[in-house]
């Protein structure tokens, strides 16, 4: 059975950028992966692939959205370190439902038999929200993570997101495996918040102009890192979390806050009860 891992985090934290890092990591630890965007930006994998490709989305209307029409080569393609590369795709701002496309990429996926044949599965999910579709790999998944920066935002959302991945579990395996500190030099925040939270702070990537760039550029930093040995160590903070999600770690029971409290936690501003 493959580790299935869902990647949450307050819209513009940087989620992609760590996931297609974290699926160079799983690779050069000699896994399998296969990395699902879930956006109708469809631009999550690019860091692996070079390229937009072609989204579930577009390949189901080609075909009528007749399952049994559609290849798995149509819909997955390769890129760096053989990493495979899902893109949900979805309808334009303001029409239709891009969750809904999020369970129709999953349920295709699944009827093709794709998830058994990787190590490591990660699914790359929109912003903070987690309802209706954008909750569907929760139901899949062993793990969910959340990327948070060092603010009041983030770690607000985080502490929501968590509630959420909390809930699921009640009917289903997902456990909340911690946060990923990102674009971090101060982690004193996060570490208030999962102290409350009895969980996890997974790895820390520090804010770095590498790290922009490298989205600009459209290339994971292990990629660069191939031509350039000196960036290297920024690469370490993913290999750090692999490993660690690698082990399958036990995890205790988390507890979220009421929103009241972290807002109480995370600010010194007064408010009536």
């Amino acid at each position: 059975m493959p580790l299935i891992i869902s990647i949450y985090g307050k819209g513009g934290i940087g989620k992609s950028t760590t996931t297609s890092n974290l699926a160079a990591a799983f690779s050069k630890r000699g896994k399998s992966v296969l990395q699902i965007g879930c956006d109708p930006k469809h631009d999550s994998t690019f860091p692996i692939t070079h390229c937009l490709i072609p989204t579930v989305t577009e390949v189901l209307d080609k075909y009528n959205f007749n399952y049994d029409s559609i290849t798995p080569e149509e819909i997955i393609h390769r890129g760096y370190g053989g990493i495979a590369a899902v893109e949900s795709g979805g309808p334009v701002a303001g029409v239709g439902c891009a969750g809904y496309v999020v369970g129709e990429t999953i349920q295709l996926l699944d009827e093709l038999g794709t998830f058994d044949d990787f190590d490591v599965v990660l699914f790359d999910v929109l912003g903070d929200v987690v309802c209706g579709g954008f909750s569907v790999p929760l139901k899949h998944s062993n793990y969910a993570i959340i990327v948070a920066a060092n603010d009041f935002d983030s770690l607000f959302a985080a502490n929501r997101i968590a509630s959420a991945v909390v809930e699921k579990g009640k009917s289903y395996p997902v456990k909340f495996a911690g946060i990923i500190g990102n674009r971090c030099c101060d982690v004193s925040l996060i570490k208030k918040l999962i102290e409350k939270l009895n969980s996890n702070l997974i790895t820390t990537i520090k804010d770095h102009k590498i790290i922009h760039n490298s989205r600009l550029m459209g290339r994971t930093l292990f990629e660069m890192a191939e031509e350039n040995p000196a960036i290297e160590k920024l690469t370490q903070p993913y290999l750090d979390a692999a490993d660690y999600l690698l082990k399958m770690p036990k995890i205790g029971e988390v507890k979220p806050l009421p929103d009241r409290d972290v807002f109480k936690l995370l600010t010194s501003m007064e408010f009536k009860e």
